[in-house]
């Protein structure tokens, strides 16, 4: 997505050879507009694939999973990093690091939510290392769902989870994937 691509040029910043800060897109400020634009490509991508459910980890994930749910028609869930009170006590759970937070979380989703019978669409903002991604495929896989693809709306294909993902036979379908952020810029793939 050319736009995206500008939208990063113009409002993202380097912090490092591995981290790219994106807040003003996707992380902190939400634009509404390129969120939908996202859900539209994605659905275009996955209109012929039988998606009955689209899945995400809270929080970032979540705009673009959303509006590729809507365009889709189908239900959206996404995984919690914290239990709540009034959590299900009846989850899938998996221990994930995360790359940008620095540490480990458990992702969970309410058994009730994922099915022997769904086709899943497995929605997330950035993939990095995809250790995060590798959790959300163990609850589906133990969900008995069946996982159609993923969409990334920004891959770093600099670092392995995308490729790791793809060789593993995972259809992956990224938006946007940058070959470098080193010396401070970015190069897109």
């Amino acid at each position: 997505m050319e736009k995206l691509k500008q939208r990063i040029m113009d409002e993202s910043s380097v912090l490092s050879n591995d981290v790219l800060r994106m807040d003003a897109i996707i992380n902190h400020q939400v634009d509404p507009a390129l969120t939908m634009e996202m859900g539209h490509e994605f659905a275009k991508r996955y209109a012929e694939d039988g998606i009955t459910k689209v899945v995400t980890v809270e929080s970032s994930g979540i705009p673009a999973a959303f509006t590729t749910a809507y365009v889709l028609g189908v239900p959206l869930v996404f995984a919690r990093r914290k239990k709540t009170l009034i959590a299900d006590p009846d989850v899938y759970c998996e221990r994930v690091p995360s790359f940008t937070k620095g540490m480990v979380t458990d992702i969970m989703i309410s058994k009730q939510f994922l099915s022997a019978d769904d086709r899943i669409l497995f929605i997330d903002d950035i993939i990095a290392n995809g250790d995060a991604a590798r959790g959300l495929i163990r609850i589906i896989e133990r969900s008995g769902a069946t996982l159609a693809g993923m969409g990334i709306v920004v891959e770093k294909a600099f670092q392995a989870g995308g490729r790791l993902l793809r060789e593993q036979g995972i259809r992956v379908e990224s938006l946007v994937q940058i070959a470098s952020l080193d010396n401070g810029e970015i190069t897109f793939q």
